[in-house]
Order: structure tokens, then C-alpha cells, then sequence
């Protein structure tokens, strides 16, 4: 998918400012309050889409050897994810063969996994290494007995996983993201008690800016000014600070964006990865439920060798505005109960909320 080059999108935003304008969709969208409040909904959205297509699970780099790995609930099933003695990127359902327990949890490096409940062993490719005490298991085939894989593959310095064994031809249209070059800062997860859809929205619309970050973002930005543009895969929403107003005496061969915008890429159905000033933030948007979502956040440099202490003070003070969105989020979930609204009414502003919706209905549909 070929996306507006650095020149055009300058010309865009600039054109915006100059005009008190930002990007417009075609439509509204009014989506129906029981879609964020049904179990049934969620578990239509769960089978059809998040087991069934291919999901970014973490940046590559957050696998950075041969044995590291990565354990969650991802649309609820334990899986984990790992690096084989190849480079390999392998993704299993994070289960003993024996007795069903969790072989890890959390990220780690390890040469083998092995089940902390009775001892049993299997290397990274998944094969059944070793049974304690095998004798009194007459007849058990090892060959059969392996971890059971789900499929993994890397695209633009992601990992996705198709627990349903989808196509990887299906994210053909992705973006060129460029997460290869980055070094993992940290990472963390953040218990929201709102649907992951309300999560995803926030995400996506310039729309609340002053409202809800007045002292955070909004100084250093623009309320409701964002270039927006959707592909199948999701969509690239543009956040530009007013410094960018800089650029309108450089010539066009010699601007550059860097620092003077955030990009954040809407992976579908519940990925975004945002790259701001001095860093980069791959969330992963984690149903736990009706009303509860896991925010999975991976901090990055924006490139190998930056400086980190830029990097980590940048994250900080980003994360304020996080915290902001996630109160808002837990608002929007408890005021959906109350009766007041049988929709929610996304407006022409909100365009890459309209995309998302769409696709999401369409799948389901």
C-alpha cells in the first residue's frame, strides 16, 4: 500500500493549518451500543477476526535471539511466541501435552521449555524432547505428543499470528511500518476496564485533543487536524505539532518531518504503533472480556543506537497522555450503561473510526 511520501504529506498538513481544515470522510457511522456491551458480539469478534486473521502479537525486535519468547492470553487462548535455534519466528499454544499447564509466562530466554508441573521437555521447534520417568507412559508417541503450533510470520517488523492458520497473502496490502532498525526500551501492560474497541477509537482522531490532553498534547499540537488515509490493513492517521508551521520557508526538497509529527498505524483489527518524536510504541489491544482489556505496550528507539535517555523521557511524558485516554476510556464503558445512547455517532472527523467499523462488520457479516 503506497502511502503519501514525506513531501506531499508536509503539503497536506501545512494546506490544513493554513485553512483551519483537516481530512474528512465520505459518511458517518453510527455503531450500536449493545456492540460494545454483548458477550455474543465479542465472541463473533474473537472466532471471525482475531483468531481467524492474522494479528500483530509484538515487534520482531522483542525476539532478539534464539530462544526468546513471549507468553500471553491473545483473544483467549494462552500462546507463546518464540525465536527457534534458526531465527526462526514460532508461535505454540502455551500448553503441556501431558496435563494442559502453562509451559512459561511473561518473556524470558530459555534453550528449551519445560513444563514447571511435571518436568516434561520440549525444544524450541515444538518437538517432545524428553518425558521424566517415560516408562510409565508405555506406548506414548513423542512424534504426536509435540506443543501444537499456531501460525506465525514476520511482516514489517512485526509478528502476527493466525490462530485459524489464515493466509499470510491477506497482508499484502500492509504498509512498510520500518520497525527493523529499533532497540526494545521496555515493555508493560495496563489493565483497562473499557471494551478494546473504545480503546482502538481513541487512538484514532485528532478530534478530543484539547478537550482531553489540555495540558499534555494540545500545547504542542492541534485539535482535530490529522491527514488520514486507510488501506485494507487498517489506517495511517497523522498528528503534526504546530512547530511543523517551521517548514512553510523550507524548500520542499529539504523538509523533513521528523519531530514534527506523530504517525500512528492502525494494524487491524487492534494494533497501533506509534512513532512519536524519539520513540516508537507497538500497543496491543487485548480483549479480556466485555468490559476489560490488556493494553500491551512495547517502548522502542526510534532507531538502532539512538539515545535512550531521549527516548525514555519522551515515553514519559507521552505516557500522561495515555493515562488520559484510558480514564476516558473507562468513562465512555460505564456511560454506555446508562441508557442514554443506543449508538454512538462517529462523525466525519473520525474517518479512520468509520474504516475501522467498517471492516470489522463486513468480516463479521
Amino acid at each position: 500500500m503506497a502511502l503519501l511520501d514525506e513531501e506531499a504529506l508536509t503539503h497536506r498538513i501545512l494546506d490544513h493549518v493554513a485553512a483551519g481544515t483537516t481530512d474528512l470522510a465520505d459518511e458517518t457511522w453510527r455503531e450500536p451500543v449493545e456492540h460494545y456491551r454483548c458477550p455474543d458480539r465479542l465472541r463473533q469478534e474473537t472466532e471471525l477476526v482475531l483468531r481467524r486473521r492474522f494479528v500483530a502479537y509484538c515487534p520482531s525486535v522483542a525476539l532478539p535471539r534464539a530462544g526468546s519468547y513471549i507468553a500471553r492470553t491473545a483473544a483467549g487462548t494462552p500462546l507463546v511466541v518464540l525465536r527457534d535455534r534458526e531465527g526462526q519466528v514460532r508461535a505454540f499454544r502455551n500448553a503441556c501435552r501431558h496435563r494442559g499447564a502453562a509451559l512459561v509466562a511473561g518473556c524470558g530466554t530459555a534453550t528449551s521449555l519445560v513444563c514447571p508441573y511435571h518436568g516434561w521437555v520440549y525444544r524450541l521447534d515444538g518437538a517432545l524432547r524428553h518425558v521424566a520417568d517415560d516408562h510409565g507412559f508405555p506406548g506414548l508417541d513423542r512424534a504426536t505428543h509435540g506443543l501444537v503450533p499456531v501460525t506465525a510470520v514476520e511482516r514489517s517488523g512485526l509478528v502476527f499470528v493466525s490462530q485459524d492458520g489464515a493466509d499470510a497473502g491477506e497482508l499484502a496490502d500492509l504498509p512498510e511500518i520500518v520497525l527493523s532498525d529499533q532497540m526494545l526500551l521496555d515493555s508493560s501492560t495496563d489493565v483497562v476496564e473499557a471494551n478494546w474497541k473504545i480503546l482502538v477509537e481513541g487512538f484514532l482522531e485528532g478530534y478530543h485533543i484539547k478537550a482531553t490532553h489540555r495540558s499534555t498534547f494540545f500545547p504542542f499540537g492541534y485539535d482535530n487536524l490529522n491527514v488520514v488515509e486507510s488501506f485494507e490493513q487498517g489506517s495511517r492517521v497523522v498528528f503534526p505539532f504546530r512547530r511543523i508551521e517551521g517548514l512553510r520557508d523550507v524548500p520542499s526538497d529539504q523538509r523533513s518531518l521528523d519531530g514534527l509529527v506523530t504517525t500512528v498505524h492502525h494494524v487491524f483489527p487492534n494494533v497501533m504503533v506509534a512513532r512519536l518524536s524519539h520513540h516508537t510504541a507497538v500497543v496491543v489491544l487485548e480483549p479480556d472480556g466485555v468490559e476489560r482489556t490488556n493494553v500491551v505496550t512495547y517502548r522502542l528507539t526510534n532507531e538502532a543506537g539512538a539515545d535512550e535517555s531521549h527516548a525514555t523521557r519522551d515515553a514519559k511524558f507521552v505516557e500522561m497522555g495515555n493515562e488520559e485516554d484510558r480514564d476516558m476510556a473507562r468513562s465512555v464503558q460505564q456511560g454506555l450503561s446508562s441508557g442514554a445512547n443506543e449508538f454512538l455517532e462517529f462523525g466525519r472527523f473520525e474517518g479512520a473510526i468509520i474504516h475501522f467499523h467498517r471492516q470489522l462488520a463486513a468480516l463479521i457479516a
